[in-house]
């Protein structure tokens, strides 16, 4: 205990020597016990096409036990892994079709039961498993003859519940209550199958500003007083208010990954992010995209994390930050001043982690995403740093 508090002090010190100016230089470290802190992975579909497909069953599960080794032996407990990206699945399922990011073409047979393996492994190392949903996209491409006849998106195209967006792709309609059935149901059918420790939905909500023209038509029609954005917000509020009462009746978690950015949440995407953190009954986590550094000019890291942390007014929301490891080593161009600072600094991610620890709902963090830490494919002098700082900071505790 003396070492640790030694090291403690050690690197504390040299962080306000690194950062002279900066806010988090004061910041001293949150009494978290160990087992209460969620450290968690994002295991994304991109991973699938890059690490399993192609691989038969043999190759398979020596990767997947590989990634669930890794994160145990590095101190994660928490996987959030992508079962639903494209309408699809990553798992038997009656409803969607298997995913292109595993098998030949969509609705192939899989190998095997990817989300079976992942939780047993997983659960055998003591580490939760989050099912992570996508719940409109259907395409990031406006290519409609990929669909395979086994998935349900195929039945509606041209019709009102799903849009094919040129240029961006094709979605489901956020103001359909079918599609919303169709969400629901999809939810409870890995609820009954899989013992996850809980589902989320990341940030694609709202896909375009004309999807649901129709629907809004309709609801005005019948004397409806919400204006154009009201009514999107409330589109959303009642999937998400839907999603937490079913996995709360399976004595689950429920956790939205929303961006970062509080205005693209309302001016874009219709997450009605603050809505969610102040009234019961939306979200157990909130796990905002805080993408920023330090010295992000217009997001700057600590500012960002703070005033997050505040929206929060009721004790059944926990904050648990997403960072991000993508940008390590690169040129962050969109913070403009602040644009060199992952060039220049390699220990930015544990020291974000430190300097979200003393917010007061605080509960661990979230990375985003495990190729970018220990995958081969991104491996640079500058990754290998990051990766060791943070590596160390967890071992430590």
């Amino acid at each position: 205990m003396k070492r640790f508090l030694l090291f403690l002090g050690i690197f504390l010190i040299l962080l306000g020597l690194l950062f002279p100016s900066a806010e988090n230089k004061t910041l001293s470290l949150k009494e978290v016990p160990i087992e209460d802190e969620k450290r968690a992975m994002f295991l994304s579909y991109l991973e699938y096409e890059s690490l399993l497909k192609g691989k038969d069953q043999k190759g398979l599960e020596e990767e997947l036990t590989h990634m669930i080794d890794t994160l145990a032996e590095n101190h994660f407990n928490m996987l959030i892994v992508q079962v639903r990206s494209f309408s699809d699945a990553i798992y038997p399922s009656e409803i969607f079709p298997s995913s292109e990011t595993l098998v030949s073409h969509e609705g192939d047979p899989l190998l095997m039961d990817i989300l079976s393996f992942l939780i047993t492994k997983a659960h055998e190392k003591g580490m939760e498993v989050h099912a992570w949903i996508n719940p409109y996209r259907i395409r990031s491409t406006d290519d409609g003859s990929t669909l395979s006849y086994k998935n349900p998106a195929y039945k509606w195209l041209g019709s009102n519940q799903v849009k094919i967006i040129k240029g961006k792709g094709i979605f489901y309609n956020p103001a359909s209550s079918e599609v919303r059935a169709l969400v629901l149901e999809g939810i409870e059918e890995i609820l009954k199958k899989y013992a996850v420790d809980g589902i989320l939905f990341d940030d694609y909500f709202y896909p375009d500003d004309t999807i649901d023209q129709e629907n809004y038509q309709a609801y005005l029609k019948e004397e409806g007083t919400l204006s154009l954005d009201e009514y999107r917000l409330e589109q959303v509020n009642e999937l998400v208010k839907s999603t937490y009462a079913l996995v709360h009746a399976y004595n689950k978690v429920f956790s939205i990954s929303p961006e970062g950015n509080m205005d693209n949440n309302y001016e874009i995407n219709y997450a009605d992010t603050k809505r969610w953190m102040q009234e019961e009954g939306y979200i157990d986590y909130i796990i905002p995209q805080i993408y920023f550094g330090f010295y992000n000019e217009k997001k700057p890291f600590y500012e960002t994390v703070r005033k997050w942390n505040s929206y929060i007014t009721i004790d059944t929301v926990q904050l648990i930050p997403a960072l991000a490891f993508y940008k390590v080593g690169k040129v962050d161009q969109y913070a403009l001043a602040g644009k060199e600072e992952w060039e220049e600094y390699q220990n930015i991610i544990g020291r974000q982690i430190i300097a979200s620890r003393p917010v007061s709902h605080y509960k661990g963090f979230a990375l985003f995403r495990y190729e970018y830490l220990f995958g081969s494919k991104y491996e640079t002098e500058a990754v290998i740093n990051e990766r060791e700082s943070l590596l160390h900071l967890l071992k430590w505790e």
